[in-house]
């Protein structure tokens, strides 16, 4: 198949075109700017509002990989009408653009940390109650919500993978998302890392080459569904930190903070569909793949 990937210079989805670059697969990369590493596929390039660049790179594709998303949960609530117009809206626009051109297969990165909001137990499948308590999320399941619509009004053949926390090389180190790599930064350059709340709040989180690997294995494959994808095991910030300083040697400073609205208390992926359906499993230990992420930032 001759496949699109939305994003493909990102965090997420430069890993998942690396991938599939070295599965042997046939790709086009779209994104506003080229990659800051080599790859052998077309780059197109272009901005995913901009339905004049997103018809064209459609043109021949026969599946998409779906990694944009223009907000995170720290900024989403910020200006949720935003949230809204580019990322819900504009995966609809999408999903009209991919019917007129007869694309079918669509496999989207929702969000497994969200959209769950703050489950009455764990871990959760994917049939759980879906009860978002951030705008990100509220809008990740909207689009989950059109996409299945478009599976029944005209025939697209979906994935949606709800990854937990992913976190490895190129992840961003501001403090909006990716907690791992944000206090891996700090420590090394001294500076303190910010908990919001009492540090308790548990999460699944996943090594973000893992996730690239099940991408490949569901593009290979005709299954549609949805899927967690994590770890299945939970970690709390404070237990976070303390791997981080026994893997690295590193003391991290911290900074409490006030708690915010949007983060849940607890999240715990059940990802035994994904490992039923496609023989997957998260391979790489949580000590193991800070270990990996501290090797390269040294490097740096």
């Amino acid at each position: 198949m001759n496949e699109l990937v939305l994003s493909g210079h990102g965090f997420i989805g430069s890993h998942i075109v690396e991938a599939l670059i070295n599965s042997g697969h046939s790709l086009r990369v779209f994104a506003r700017k080229p990659a800051k590493f080599e790859y052998s596929a077309e780059w197109f390039a272009g901005d995913f509002l901009d339905v004049g660049n997103l018809s064209e790179a459609l043109v021949g594709m026969d599946a998409v990989v779906h990694c944009v998303s223009t907000t995170v949960p720290a900024t989403s609530v910020f200006d949720p009408i935003y949230d809204i117009e580019s990322n819900l809206v504009g995966t609809v626009k999408l999903l009209q653009l991919m019917q007129s051109q007869g694309v079918t297969r669509l496999i989207y990165l929702s969000s497994g940390g969200t959209v769950y909001g703050n489950p009455s137990s764990s871990p959760v499948c994917e049939n759980s109650p879906l009860n978002p308590i951030s705008s990100y999320g509220a809008v990740k399941v909207a689009i989950e919500k059109f996409i299945e619509v478009s599976k029944v009004d005209w025939g697209v053949k979906p994935v949606i993978l709800r990854p937990s926390n992913p976190y490895g090389k190129r992840q961003g180190h501001r403090g909006a998302q990716g907690l791992i790599t944000t206090v891996l930064h700090n420590a090394i350059s001294g500076s303190p890392a910010i908990i919001y709340g009492d540090g308790t709040a548990i999460r699944d989180y996943i090594y973000i080459k893992d996730l690239a690997v099940l991408v490949c294995k569901v593009l290979d494959s005709d299954h549609c569904g949805v899927y967690n994808v994590g770890s299945g095991k939970g970690h709390s910030v404070n237990q976070i930190i303390e791997t981080i300083e026994a893997v690295t040697g590193l003391n991290v400073q911290k900074q409490y903070k006030e708690k915010r609205g949007f983060d849940v208390r607890e999240i715990i992926l059940d990802c035994s569909s994904a490992e039923e359906t496609f023989g997957w499993k998260a391979t790489v230990s949580l000590s193991s793949g800070i270990k990996k992420l501290f090797d390269r930032l040294e490097k740096v």
